[in-house]
């Protein structure tokens, strides 16, 4: 089998499994990368995040994840919806976390592509990663081709927006590389403005954890900063904000998985509901979400900070 061909059977599996978009690029250090992620912990911009500072190596070299490592296949998986809250006074639940844990829904389908692969073209080696291990996804979606990163610091797609998770595989294959993709955000600040936390810098495609509603809610376990509290806009997991506002998401379209569906229960939890929720519901309305990583104490935290304001 060519190079050719092992690629589009690669690309052609993973549309099959339900990957929107694949990409494919050359596993080797990322020299730029490397500068700016240097830059950006040393700016403190991680804030308590510490583990962004752990296996700095294995972040810009993927051949250190995987011995003989020769490309990087980049997927992204749509979970755009149009489904909302009902109550629009309730706190606010970011898209992505409205059905199952995205990491085990799609770790599920990247071994199924590994598999198939392998019967198809033979052994090889390759790690498969979901947002669980020191890899740039974002840096190597777009060295793949599958967008640009935009302002808000998220991967951005002409054609798909950016309501979309990334996933890759890491393997000894020799394939075919995709070209990169050119940046499409202009002289828009449509992201930089409407942050009510300013966490996005004035030039755009830096971001400051520390401001921002997303790590507030989910990654900080200490008590959240009481200069935000009139900020967070309801938000008691997770953000959309920038993206919501993001004229390329005009073209984002709704997802086919039926494990990203939002319960109806979910959706119809009215603010005074929220607000006296008990660790049994919460634990019945958040099986196997990905919620469940800030707990139920995190989540109580984050709804009484922001019904606190009124």
């Amino acid at each position: 089998m060519t190079k050719s061909s092992r690629s589009e059977l690669v690309k052609k599996i993973a549309i099959e499994l339900g990957f929107m978009s694949i990409g494919i690029s050359k596993a080797e250090y990322m020299t730029e990368e490397s500068k700016r992620l240097e830059q950006w912990l040393n700016s403190d911009h991680h804030g308590k995040m510490s583990y962004m500072e752990n296996h700095f190596d294995k972040r810009v070299d993927p051949t250190l994840l995987i011995e003989g490592a020769k490309t990087v296949i980049s997927l992204s998986y749509n979970y755009y919806t149009d489904s909302k809250q009902t109550d629009p006074t309730a706190p606010k639940i970011s898209k992505y976390a409205y059905g199952k844990d995205y990491h085990k829904v799609i770790k599920r389908k990247l071994k199924e592509l590994v598999f198939r692969l392998q019967e198809e073209i033979g052994e090889f080696n390759g790690r498969c990663f979901v947002d669980s291990a020191p890899v740039m996804e974002r840096d190597w979606a777009k060295r793949s081709g599958l967008g640009w990163i935009g302002k808000h610091t998220l991967l951005l797609s002409k054609k798909k927006g950016s309501f979309f998770f990334l996933a890759e595989i890491i393997s000894d294959l020799d394939l075919e590389y995709d070209q990169e993709v050119r940046d499409h955000c202009g002289s828009c600040t449509a992201c930089i403005d409407a942050c009510p936390t300013d966490a996005i810098s004035q030039e755009g495609y830096i971001l400051n954890a520390n401001k921002c509603i997303s790590y507030l809610t989910i990654e900080l376990k200490e008590t959240l900063p009481k200069e935000f509290q009139s900020k967070m806009d309801d938000w008691m997991f997770g953000c959309d904000i920038c993206q919501d506002v993001c004229p390329w998401n005009r073209f984002a379209h709704q997802h086919n998985e039926e494990q990203f569906l939002p319960s109806k229960n979910l959706l119809e939890i009215s603010r005074e509901e929220w607000m006296d929720i008990s660790k049994e519901v919460f634990d019945k309305i958040f099986e196997g979400s990905a919620v469940k990583r800030t707990k139920y104490e995190g989540l109580s935290r984050n709804i009484k900070f922001v019904t606190d304001k009124r």
